[in-house]
């Protein structure tokens, strides 16, 4: 199985703060990003990293195999191997 690197962490750790982010936005109408950011400009900025953190993280995801499919590559690669 693929293990995740630095930039597949990075992504998806700043999934999880904006996903809190829009939580909090949701449920009390706080926006923290602004809060600690301030302007608007730094705050757009933030958030499009985001917004591409999700796009690579939805592509990191399509690399990503679950365990059964694992065992039937592993399989047809022995089948493969010895015709």
């Amino acid at each position: 199985m693929k293990r995740f690197n630095w930039l597949d962490w990075t992504a998806f750790t700043l999934l999880i703060v904006g996903g809190l982010n829009w939580g909090l936005v949701g449920l009390f109408k706080f926006n923290l990003v602004t809060a600690i950011f301030g302007t608007a400009l730094l705050s757009n900025m933030i958030f499009t990293v985001v917004g591409l953190s999700a796009l690579f993280a939805m592509y990191s995801l399509t690399k990503v195999r679950p365990p059964a499919m694992m065992e039937a590559t592993r399989e047809e690669d022995t089948i493969r191997r010895a015709a």
